[in-house]
């Protein structure tokens, strides 16, 4: 089949059939993904010791700043070309794809200059101690001289499932994974680099990986390619790009802040092994919510392409598979955290003090963890169909609006499980506000026609 045929069945091929064809694949990347990371802290927590693994927690505000940044290009683009595919405007497409590359050089580099120059206090600013700090700055140093190569990696796997080929980059997530496995073992186990390792192993195995996503995008056989002409930046593209990805950027620079925060308040009340266990219960809630990111980005194109081509039936058809799968996924998940969070946290930790606070944190964070799978996929759909202000409000509302202020009153009245207790009564406040929105949307887009 070629490329236009499988962009034209978005259309036309039941929601269902797609939305396996093209969720899948993403669910088995973005898990893939997770696990990677996972495992890259067992590597660490095992082999380096806690406090290594406290110094990676530090990291994360860092890795959801990256992430901001490549989400506003990669997803805006994505975003734009199901559209424009819909509205059979192959041209704008390729440019878009053009446009996309360029973004992704620019704000990568500019944000690897800025870090590397401030990185120590940046480092403080999120929570290091001196214990933790050695650590995150070994870590997070070879992360930013790779940072471009990371942007690109990611922003190529958006724009290879806009274009219809879920497969592609499901596979170039997999060899990814592979590759850091193996690469892990043998850094930080056999040649016992330490954090510094994991971190080397990262950014080889997306190098690998984005090579062969351009000689992908190389074929001149392909209905979106790499070709002359199209790499100029274009300021309504850019535009419609960034007006799309300020929601998912908000939403990952949120989450930095959170982090941020949290670390900070994790310390605060509980020390660094504290950070530690906020670390690894993380992780768990990352490798489940990773479930729910492959149901949306498998749902983007689809629904895209329809609001583009007008099909509404089809679109909320798409919606309400996606919602029903992310919630069954994430009861499945809250069922076994529930039931064996002391034998999850035995996987990054054996020791006594850190796996008791990791145990009681995964039970505590992921008191109402199911409800969050309805609220992430709506928030997709507003930002899918281009509905700036719904999504940026309710990607603001779980982490900002509620989030912020809860894990600082909380712990006034309960201690260090008061930190925890916020991240749940968040999880459930920001769904309640999600549903009437949806409502409100449908019984307009009735209404007025769109």
């Amino acid at each position: 089949m070629d490329n236009k045929q499988a962009t034209l069945e978005l259309g036309t091929k039941p929601v269902g059939k797609l939305l396996t064809q093209y969720a899948l694949p993403a669910i088995v990347a973005m898990t893939a993904s997770s696990l990677y990371n996972i495992i890259d802290r067992a590597f660490i927590g095992q082999v380096v010791g806690p406090e290594a693994i406290a110094g990676l927690g530090i990291t994360f505000p860092f890795m959801n700043l990256s992430g901001a940044f490549g989400a506003a290009v990669g997803v805006g683009a994505s975003t734009c070309i199901s559209v424009k595919l819909g509205q059979r405007d192959y041209k704008t497409a390729e440019h878009l794809l053009g446009n996309t590359v360029t973004l992704n050089l620019i704000i990568g580099f500019l944000f690897m200059v800025v870090c590397l120059l401030f990185l120590d206090p940046i480092l403080r600013f999120f929570g290091a101690s001196d214990v933790t700090l050695p650590y995150a700055r070994e870590f997070m140093v070879v992360i930013l001289l790779g940072n471009m190569i990371t942007h690109m990696y990611f922003g190529m796997n958006a724009v290879l499932r806009a274009a219809g080929k879920p497969r592609h980059a499901m596979y170039a997530t997999l060899f990814t994974v592979g590759m850091n496995i193996l690469l892990v073992i043998a850094f930080v186990w056999w040649f016992r680099w330490g954090i510094r390792g994991a971190a080397l192993a990262t950014i080889t195995s997306q190098t690998l990986a984005l090579c062969w996503q351009m000689w992908v995008f190389s074929d001149k056989k392909e209905l979106l390619h790499l070709r002359k002409g199209i790499y100029k930046l274009r300021t309504d593209l850019v535009r419609n790009i960034i007006s799309i990805g300020i929601s998912p950027f908000l939403m990952n620079a949120t989450a930095c802040v959170i982090v941020i925060f949290m670390n900070n308040q994790f310390v605060r009340y509980g020390g660094d092994m504290a950070v530690g266990a906020y670390s690894i219960a993380n992780s768990v809630v990352m490798v489940l919510f990773m479930f729910v990111m492959g149901m949306n980005q498998g749902m983007q194109p689809i629904v895209g392409y329809n609001y583009g081509a007008e099909n509404y039936d089809r679109m909320f058809r798409c919606l309400w598979l996606t919602i029903a799968a992310a919630t069954t996924i994430l009861l499945v998940g809250w069922t076994f955290s529930m039931l064996f969070p002391r034998q999850i946290a035995r996987v990054f930790t054996t020791d006594p003090t850190l796996l008791d606070m990791a145990a009681r944190g995964i039970k505590l964070n992921m008191i109402v963890f199911f409800v969050v799978g309805s609220q992430a996929v709506i928030t997709n759909f507003f930002q899918c169909i281009g509905k700036v202000k719904i999504s940026i409000f309710l990607s603001l509302s779980r982490q900002l609006i509620l989030l912020l202020p809860m894990a600082y009153i909380f712990p006034l009245w309960w201690g260090l499980d008061g930190v925890w207790y916020s991240m749940a009564a968040s999880d459930f406040g920001s769904f309640s506000m999600t549903i009437p929105l949806l409502i409100w949307y449908i019984r307009k887009l009735k209404a007025y026609g769109k």
